[in-house]
């Protein structure tokens, strides 16, 4: 053998120990063994020197162990999917009820709806849903009144109407419900069927979709013990179910059955607002220098739903109208009330400020929510009509007047208002009528 020979294997050698101290899958220390084994005098699909390497040996080895650890990868890689969230989509047809052969049972899935779909169902969006979800002094009411009241759920028949995602069926069924009958007519109700699933309570709760007037109950059940709905609206009526409560009290729930919640009263206060109605209202006098004052009165008359600071409230409340949902009627609905406001010191009355108290009295203990200023936040806030002059009110004077407002119940997002009121004090003296709208 020559020397060069032998040089040459010593080479090989070296290359091979390298090649399997690499990386086999084509790492560097890997491809500079190829190249050089290669370039020592062999060609493609030669053995060098009797050494069964070269470009074309490499390759069919490069070619194996990349398949073997392809199948690894894969296995690996499916392990670690196994990890990561799955987008799924929604079956609109599964696991819920499909009433009267509405064409409006089967809707898109929410992540397939559009800008337009949106316009046509916003509650399907969940923002809607979260901001209501955020509203702790609404949820925590509501779930306190449930969960702290196991005895009223302890296997009931449940019916919880304009579900949303599911979150007060859900309180239900941990309570102790036999059913909940959980009803939505909007497209969220996608959601709630996965969100219901992924807490396993899809056996307790079931879904339909449609109006509380459209839809009949699952077979074998004719009445429920209680009906759940948070049904209020934006100055109590703006956008809300309230006579669809009414239509599934007559319809489904027992003569000794619960609402939860099942009284309201709508209340009113006065209050000192000079900074923000000039903001709001007396800017449009002069706009970069034009007179713009005609819109003033369009601004008025149109209530203003936002947060009132307590510290503004200088008279006392007075309470304009109580609801009892387990004896009123679709004809109680409007408020046709007088009131009377005290004052609590001397100041000025720039607005008249709307709110409401709902209870659960079937509770045990008092429970309520309260949209009064400074009970905290809640996403109803308070309603402001504010008139055109101002009342200069001392300490006990009274401010009287009368308060309508008047229900479209074809269409809950349509409210006409009225307040006149009259005040003879000592430093001033005011009549006003004032008509409001509030339209969706």
């Amino acid at each position: 053998m020559s020397k060069q020979t032998s040089t040459q294997n010593f080479t090989v050698v070296v290359l091979l120990l390298l090649l399997l101290c690499s990386n086999v899958n084509g790492g560097p220390l890997a491809y500079i063994a190829c190249v050089t084994v290669c370039s020592s005098g062999c060609s493609a699909g030669t053995a060098l020197t009797g050494t069964p390497l070269c470009l074309a040996a490499w390759q069919t080895i490069l070619s194996s162990q990349s398949a073997e650890n392809k199948s690894l990868d894969q296995e690996s890689t499916k392990k670690i999917a196994s990890f990561e969230p799955k987008e799924e989509k929604m079956n609109t047809k599964e696991n819920h009820q499909i009433t009267n052969g509405s064409h409006d049972a089967v809707k898109l899935a929410p992540e397939d709806m559009t800008s337009k779909d949106y316009y046509l169902d916003s509650t399907a969006h969940f923002a809607v849903h979260e901001e209501l979800l955020k509203d702790e002094i609404r949820t925590k009411t509501f779930r306190n009144a449930i969960i702290n009241n196991r005895h009223l759920f302890k296997d009931k028949v449940v019916l919880d109407i304009g579900c949303g995602v599911g979150i007060f069926s859900l309180f239900a069924a941990k309570a102790g419900a036999k059913l909940v009958i959980a009803v939505e007519k909007s497209n969220v109700i996608e959601y709630a069927k996965r969100i219901i699933r992924a807490n396993r309570y899809d056996k307790v709760i079931k879904l339909i979709r449609g109006k509380i007037e459209d839809i009949e109950l699952p077979d074998g059940i004719e009445k429920v013990d209680i009906i759940i709905a948070e049904w209020m609206g934006y100055c109590l009526f703006y956008d809300s179910m309230i006579q669809s409560i009414i239509y599934a009290r007559d319809k489904f729930l027992k003569p000794d059955g619960l609402i939860f919640p099942d009284r309201a009263t709508m209340y009113m206060v006065g209050i000192e607002d000079r900074d923000y109605k000039e903001d709001k209202v007396e800017w449009w006098s002069s706009v970069y220098g034009y007179n713009m004052g005609c819109l003033k009165n369009y601004v008025m008359r149109e209530p203003l739903v936002d947060t009132v600071d307590k510290r503004q409230i200088c008279t006392d409340h007075f309470p304009l109208k109580t609801f009892d949902l387990k004896t009123m009627t679709i004809d109680d609905i409007n408020i046709d009330s007088k009131f009377r406001l005290r004052a609590l010191r001397d100041d000025y009355v720039h607005a008249f400020v709307t709110y409401f108290v709902v209870e659960f009295t079937a509770c045990p203990q008092r429970t309520v929510i309260s949209t009064a200023p400074g009970a905290g936040y809640t996403h109803w806030k308070q309603t402001v009509f504010y008139f055109p002059d101002c009342a200069t009110i001392k300490f006990d004077e009274i401010l009287e007047g009368k308060f309508t407002c008047k229900v479209n119940l074809e269409n809950t997002k349509k409210l006409n208002f009225n307040i006149d009121f009259q005040f003879d004090g000592e430093i001033s003296n005011l009549q006003s009528k004032n008509q409001y709208f509030m339209k969706g």
